[in-house]
C-alpha cells in the first residue's frame, strides 16, 4: 500500500487515539471530536504530528474543526498546505 497522506494520518490516529478492539474501522468522515477520540490536548498532538511529518506550520486560525475533525478534512488540509508551499 502506498504511503499516502491518508495512510499516514490514519496510522497516527489509530496508534495515538484509537484504543478499541471492536474491529470497527474509523470512517474517513467520522468526527474525531464527536467520537471522543481527541480532546484539546489531542488536537495539539495532531498539529505537532502534521507539522513534523510534512514540514509546515499550522497557524492558530487554522486549528478549527473544518481542518482537523476527520481523516478526510485532515487529508484535504495537508494537501492544501503542501500545494501552497509548492506554489510559493
Amino acid at each position: 500500500m502506498p504511503n499516502t497522506i491518508e495512510t499516514q494520518i490514519r496510522a497516527f490516529i489509530e496508534e495515538s487515539f484509537l484504543f478499541r478492539n471492536d474491529g470497527v474501522a474509523l470512517g474517513a468522515e467520522d468526527s474525531l471530536l464527536e467520537l471522543g477520540l481527541i480532546d484539546s490536548t489531542g488536537v495539539l498532538e495532531l498539529v505537532a504530528f502534521l507539522e513534523d511529518t510534512w514540514g509546515f506550520t499550522v497557524g492558530d486560525a487554522e486549528i478549527v474543526p473544518e481542518n482537523l475533525d476527520s481523516i478526510r478534512a485532515l487529508v484535504a488540509f495537508v494537501a492544501a498546505k503542501n500545494a501552497a508551499a509548492k506554489a510559493a
